[in-house]
């Protein structure tokens, strides 16, 4: 039997050196590949840091033009096995630069992808942010968030309670990784979703450019069987 390999994407929101929110981002990703290779599977892992993006933002957010790194960013999601989002959360809610990002996005990119939701704040009145907020913004996205959300604020981190929801989300993404439920979706039901033009980079409607009628509206010459008689 041949091995998985898994592709994650962790995408990090936190612009601060060092950043908790990549801190919890990164622990939880160290989990995810370890728990995958103790089931016999390998991870990929690719961090999206969106400081990085910031000069890219206004042109994506005004006109859809994605520069380099916007690019780059959505070709990995594109190919993802799982992800991990991570927000900071400034007054009740999650950093304007996390969900700008997602907001921009495609609507049909992370279509059933599986994700592990998590955010830290300052203080734990912020706990339901994740819950109430940001995983109604992934629903609306279409993906599959796992049951366990991650939240951290100053006085978890040296709580042992964090570890242990840390390992539950993600065993949980690696469950729904290995049972393929993206790929299956995207190749058997992708028809039965509502599309937008554009909404999948050309694929979501699935044309056939080289048919007769598609020649022939492009300009191309009427083939045989559309000639008049």
């Amino acid at each position: 039997m041949t091995a998985q390999n898994f592709s994650l994407v962790v995408v990090n929101a936190g612009v601060s050196d060092p950043s908790s929110t990549k801190l919890l981002a990164d622990r939880a990703a160290a989990r995810v590949a370890s728990l995958a290779e103790m089931r016999g599977a390998s991870v990929t892992t690719t961090v999206i840091d969106l400081r990085e993006l910031v000069p890219e933002l206004p042109a994506a957010i005004s006109s859809q033009h994605y520069g380099p790194r916007f690019s780059r960013a959505i070709e990995a999601l594109g190919d993802a096995d799982g992800m991990i989002a991570a927000a900071p959360v400034y007054k009740a809610g999650a950093s304007g630069l996390f969900t700008s990002f997602f907001q921009v996005l495609d609507n049909d990119l992370l279509i059933g992808t599986p994700v592990i939701l998590a955010a830290t704040a300052g203080t734990a009145r912020h706990a339901l942010v994740v819950d109430e907020e940001i995983r109604s913004l992934f629903a609306y996205l279409r993906t599959l968030p796992v049951p366990t959300s991650l939240f951290a604020a100053t006085e978890d981190w040296s709580d042992k309670a964090l570890t242990t929801r840390i390992d539950r989300a993600a065993f949980e993404l690696v469950l729904l990784m290995e049972s393929g439920f993206a790929s299956a979706v995207r190749d058997e039901s992708w028809h039965n979703y509502q599309h937008e033009y554009g909404s999948a980079g050309g694929k979501e409607l699935g044309i056939d450019l080289s048919s007769d009628l598609m020649r022939l509206a492009t300009g191309g010459s009427p083939p045989p069987s559309l000639e008049a008689t």
